[in-house]
Formats: C-alpha cells, sequence, structure tokens
C-alpha cells in the first residue's frame, strides 16, 4: 500500500511512503523516543533520525538495502521537513493500526463431543 504524507505546511510538496518504508521504520524503531519528553517535532528531531540511520547504517558489517531506501526516499528526501516527519509520524500509527485490525482472530478451540 502507497502513503502520500504533506512534506510542508503550505502542502505544495509530499513524499509517497510504501509499506516496506514501513517494515523498515518498525524494524529499527525509528519512531520510537524520538521526539522526546516535550513531543515536539521540529528541525532538530529531523536532524536526530537523520542522524540515527546513518549511525545503524555505518555500524552494520553489510548495508540493509530497505534502510538504505528508506533513507534515500523518505528520511533524505529533498522536501522532508519536521512537518513532514510528523506527518510520517502520524502515517506510520495508521499503518499499525490497520495491521492489528488485518490479524486473523484466534479462533476459539472446539470442544470435543
Amino acid at each position: 500500500m502507497k502513503y502520500k504524507i504533506q512534506a510542508n505546511a503550505s502542502g505544495t510538496r509530499s513524499i509517497e511512503i510504501d509499506d516496506v518504508h514501513m517494515q523498515t521504520i518498525e524494524k529499527y524503531g525509528l519512531l520510537q523516543n524520538l521526539a522526546g519528553s516535550t513531543g515536539i517535532i521540529d528541525e532538530d528531531v529531523l536532524e536526530k533520525l537523520r542522524l540515527h540511520c546513518r549511525s545503524i547504517l555505518e555500524t552494520q558489517s553489510e548495508v540493509d538495502r530497505e534502510l538504505m531506501n528508506l533513507c534515500l526516499d523518505v528520511v533524505y528526501h529533498p522536501n522532508m521537513k519536521a512537518i513532514g516527519l510528523q506527518n510520517l509520524q502520524k502515517a506510520f500509527g495508521e499503518w499499525k493500526q490497520s495491521l492489528k485490525e488485518e490479524e486473523p482472530k484466534e479462533e476459539e478451540p472446539k470442544e470435543e463431543q
């Protein structure tokens, strides 16, 4: 599934995100505790995410193509601003919620007669 997030306040720029990007964000926990105790997402928080991604890539023995694609397509995208990161975080929450709704419910054990 593709998601389109608004990347700037005026709505003239957007970034497309797909399920692989979302899975990579989840795999590395990239959005967890990102904004700190204030909950405010600004350019410093975006820079923190960029540095964190770069650090992960530099410390891996093999390059994770999915993380590299996330960086190129989203995190380091020229249109990505703080509002884009805020919208990414919102889209990620919606994606996680849709996964929970899609999970098949466990069947109740049948009683033997």
